[in-house]
């Protein structure tokens, strides 16, 4: 992975041909970079992060506030969403470098880390970042096959009365996912993907409201609130557990807030003026107050109608069964929702590996040759066919290996959320403004780091302790619900 370090990503800045037929009255077609005229608004990067944000990880904040209780659980919640704002805020500043309105583009992640700090920070962020992709991806391959389950498992619970305890194994729902998948992958960029990010975005809204509504009705049913200030009481589980789940829910909550490793691809779709940093910090306001009130509403409610027995999955445990067609639309919005949000996370790796391979093989068929189907409304690239398909072939068989939901969750938050979310947008943003070293701003910034790094070293340790305990009755590919 030598070139990583290289400033190669990012395809190098479109030649314009003098006969093209928009040229004659003005570059209007072509951005400042020589690019197509991005077209992104307000409005389609709120879509792409709340499809992002929005995503399996809120089914898991009724058990996070169940380890945590009523005062800790919403406390965290807040917190996390003001440091997702604030260094979201931070890292939209990086898109470009130098002036603010007309410095030169920073395409990626890695594009603003190379801008602005170099070296081996450089590599370090992209191992990171991608392998925090890839993680996603098998997250995601898990979330959308238990709700697939969940489907299939409320409808044989109502046709028995309950009486069938329905075991069924997943693996064959990570395979349908994983196909449908490999037809979603073949969309060649990020650009093309705004329609799938808005579906997904009203997807995420249909089971949130469904998972909500279904919180605050067994709430009533139950004549009162369950749950505790301290979360769950010991007894229930071991003094051990408590502390390792009680870390874990850290990271669950981590993982359901993270987008800061694609804001700087969904930034690079904006139009501009005004500048792409006002757009992206409204969009990130608008998303961030969005999902926290779903956050909080669902994980809440959740916690309110459960108390202690809360799911690790709000509508896939054991909570609801009733009514089951509703059950069943919550878990098919979930689905597509994945289908979406898979995409919007995976493109950027995929972007990152055709560009290296186009630079490294620059004279490839295999590689660079488009092939126009259906009367030239379909383009397939043989390379993009390839490896792509097998990203989600390999994506696929890891998550059916690995099937454990919340504990998968919690490392994936825990392992991202410092470096990708805190470090590198408050490094980069100092370097960018030039904050004196051991200035007020320097020092507040690096207080806010050091505190995130150690509440991601101890989301991590309760996670892998979740994992550890999960692998000891687990065989591969055995897994059943």
């Amino acid at each position: 992975m030598k070139m990583m370090g290289e400033q190669f990503i990012g395809f190098p800045p479109l030649s314009i041909d003098i006969q093209h037929p928009n040229v004659g009255g003005g570059l209007k077609c072509f951005d400042d970079d020589g690019r197509i005229k991005r077209t992104g608004t307000m409005w389609t990067a709120s879509a792409h992060i709340i499809t992002a944000v929005i995503g399996s990880g809120v089914l898991s904040l009724a058990w996070a506030i169940g380890q945590l209780g009523w005062v800790a659980g919403p406390v965290a919640m807040l917190i996390f969403a003001f440091v997702i704002y604030y260094t979201s805020a931070l890292l939209s500043d990086c898109y470009r470098s130098g002036d603010p309105v007309t410095g030169k583009r920073n395409y990626t992640y890695m594009d603003a880390v190379h801008a602005n700090l170099g070296g081996m920070k450089v590599k370090i962020c992209g191992y990171i970042q991608y392998l925090n992709l890839f993680g996603v991806a098998i997250g995601y391959t898990i979330a959308a096959s238990i709700s697939m389950m969940a489907i299939k498992r409320s409808n044989c619970f109502h046709a028995s009365g309950g009486k069938d305890p329905c075991h069924m194994s997943s693996n064959p729902y990570m395979i349908i996912f994983g196909v449908s998948e490999i037809i979603f992958s073949q969309i060649p960029d990020f650009d093309q993907i705004s329609w799938l990010s808005i579906v997904a975005a009203v997807m995420s809204f249909t089971y949130s409201s469904i998972g909500l509504a279904l919180g605050i009705t067994q709430t009533i049913a139950n004549g009162g609130i369950k749950g505790s200030l301290t979360g769950i009481s010991i007894g229930s589980v071991t003094g051990t557990q408590k502390i390792w789940r009680s870390l874990q829910a850290f990271g669950d909550i981590a993982f359901a807030y993270s987008y800061s490793i694609i804001l700087i691809e969904i930034q690079d779709t904006v139009k501009s003026p005004p500048s792409e940093a006002k757009t992206m910090k409204k969009a990130t306001l608008v998303s961030v107050i969005v999902t926290t009130a779903f956050y909080m509403l669902c994980g809440c409610m959740g916690y309110a109608a459960f108390g202690d027995e809360a799911p690790g999955n709000l509508l896939t445990g054991f909570g609801f069964y009733n009514p089951y067609w509703l059950l069943d639309i919550a878990n098919a919005a979930i689905v597509i929702h994945l289908v979406g949000a898979y995409q919007v996370y995976c493109q950027p790796l995929f972007a990152f590996i055709e560009k290296w391979a186009n630079k490294a093989y620059p004279n490839s068929d295999f590689i660079g040759k488009e092939y126009k189907v259906m009367k030239g409304k379909l383009s397939i690239n043989l390379f993009r066919l390839t490896w792509r398909s097998a990203f989600v072939v390999v994506t696929t068989v890891i998550s059916m290996l690995l099937p454990f939901f919340n504990d998968v969750v919690g490392l994936l938050g825990a392992l991202g959320f410092w470096p990708l979310t805190v470090y590198f947008p408050v490094e980069m943003y100092i370097v960018q403004k030039k904050v004196p070293r051991w200035s007020t701003k320097w020092v507040c910034l690096q207080m806010l780091s050091l505190a995130c790094l150690v509440i991601s070293v101890a989301a991590a340790v309760g996670s892998v302790a979740g994992v550890v305990s999960d692998l000891k009755v687990y065989r591969p590919f055995k897994a059943d619900y």
